[in-house]
């Protein structure tokens, strides 16, 4: 999974603590964790989830203003919406 160093910046800060993707198959799974330029990102939790079930709350988490404007970044297509709760674990 590639995330982009502003969105990793925000996850450092705990800005962002939820991650929408659209994937054919996850890419990442519970309780694994990814290097990034930032250090350790771990996965606490890898859901696929239906559209409908997302909150403002839940784009706010992610970094969005309104649930409009998360859905509006995500993919339009017929992929799996996996719902992720991403922390930084280790600093580098």
């Amino acid at each position: 999974m590639l995330i982009k160093s502003a969105i990793l910046e925000k996850i450092v800060s705990g800005e962002i603590t939820v991650i929408f993707r659209r994937w054919k198959r996850a890419s990442v799974k519970t309780g694994g964790t990814q290097m990034t330029q930032f250090g350790v990102l771990g996965i606490d939790a890898v859901d696929v989830i239906d559209e409908a079930v997302i909150t403002a709350k839940d784009a706010k988490a992610a970094g969005f203003a309104s649930r409009n404007e998360l859905l509006d970044s995500l993919p339009d297509n017929e992929l799996d919406l996996y719902h992720m709760l991403a922390t930084l674990r280790q600093k580098t």
